[in-house]
């Protein structure tokens, strides 16, 4: 096919799929209920936190349609982002709110396929070190049979606050 018709192709669809809406790419602010939170790409999985405390956070995920891989079962991408926010929320109950961090490495190691279900992580920060933090996450399945096993190493910014988010359980404090 002719370099030229498959552009014109591809921006045919990719107009079909998304019409005329423009779409903001950034950077973007907006506001998160507190520091222990949902973030939007955490809601849109619909994520819950159960606990976060001491290091440790539990948090449930379930598996919705828009979730499956080609094979009907639960995309990995999806089971790992959870495992991720988990021990992000680790991290975050053991540090300053605000503090900016972000995830560097990762290992994962699926264990067992997900078909259906609620998956749940729970999560342990297991190591800090200055401005390096490591955590660890195991998912399970309803059955609580481990599918997934993930550990991560996140570096905290040299810019330390985060700017352009609020966090409401700022603006509550700050209208006393």
């Amino acid at each position: 096919m002719h370099q030229s018709t498959r552009e014109n192709i591809l921006d045919t669809h990719i107009t079909q799929n998304i019409g005329t809406t423009e779409h903001y790419t950034g950077p973007h602010k907006f506001e998160m209920e507190a520091w222990i939170s949902c973030a939007p790409f955490e809601r849109l999985l619909d994520m819950k936190i159960i606990e976060a405390s001491d290091g440790r956070a539990t948090l449930t995920m379930p598996f919705l349609i828009d979730f499956a891989q080609g094979g009907g079962l639960m995309h990995g991408g999806a089971i790992v982002s959870l495992a991720d926010t988990a021990v992000v929320m680790a991290i975050k109950s053991i540090i300053a709110p605000k503090t900016h961090f972000a995830t560097i490495s990762l290992e994962t190691k699926f264990l067992y396929p997900v078909k259906q279900g609620v998956v749940t992580a729970k999560a342990r920060v297991t190591n800090q070190s200055g401005k390096i933090l490591q955590g660890f996450a195991t998912v399970y399945n309803e059955e609580n049979r481990a599918v997934l096993e993930f550990s991560s190493t996140f570096k905290m910014a040299k810019e330390k606050r985060i700017r352009d988010i609020v966090f409401q359980d700022d603006v509550d404090s700050n209208s006393d």
